[in-house]
C-alpha cells in the first residue's frame, strides 16, 4: 500500500511540475502627462509621421521649382508663340485664366504622385510596411 501512495504522490509532483504557471499580470500603466506623452509617441509613430510630412512638403516644393523651370521650359520650346508656359494666361471678358499655374500644378501632382507609388512599392518588395 506504500508503494501505491509513494506512486501517487510522485505523479502529483510530475502534475504540478507539468501544469502551467499562470501569467504574471501586466506591469500598470505609466503615470504622469509625461509618460503618457512619450507612450502616445511611440505607439502611434508620431515622429514617423512628421518627418514623412516634413519631407513630403519639400519634396513637392523640389518637384514644382522642377516643373516651373525645366519641364514647361521643355515643353515650351516647340511652342514658341505662347511664351512662358507656366506664367501663360487667358483673357476673357475681364477674367484672367491661369493655364500655366494650372498645367504646372497637374505636372507637380502627376510627378509628386509616381514618386510615392514607388516608394510604396519598394517599401512592400521588402516588407517595410
Amino acid at each position: 500500500m506504500s508503494s501505491d501512495k509513494e506512486v501517487l504522490s510522485e505523479l502529483q509532483k510530475i502534475r504540478e511540475l507539468l501544469t502551467p504557471k499562470p501569467t504574471p499580470p501586466a506591469p500598470p500603466a505609466a503615470k504622469g502627462i509625461s509618460a503618457e506623452f512619450k507612450e502616445f509617441l511611440k505607439n502611434y509613430k508620431v515622429l514617423g509621421l512628421a518627418v514623412a510630412f516634413i519631407l513630403g512638403v519639400y519634396l513637392g516644393m523640389l518637384v514644382q521649382a522642377l516643373v516651373k523651370d525645366l519641364v514647361l521650359p521643355l515643353i515650351g520650346i516647340p511652342l514658341s508663340g505662347l511664351g512662358n508656359l507656366s506664367s501663360y494666361a487667358v483673357l476673357y471678358a475681364n477674367q484672367s485664366f491661369l493655364v500655366g499655374d494650372f498645367l504646372n500644378a497637374v505636372i507637380t501632382f502627376l510627378i509628386v504622385a509616381f514618386v510615392i507609388f514607388l516608394i510604396v512599392k519598394i517599401a512592400k518588395h521588402y516588407k517595410l510596411e
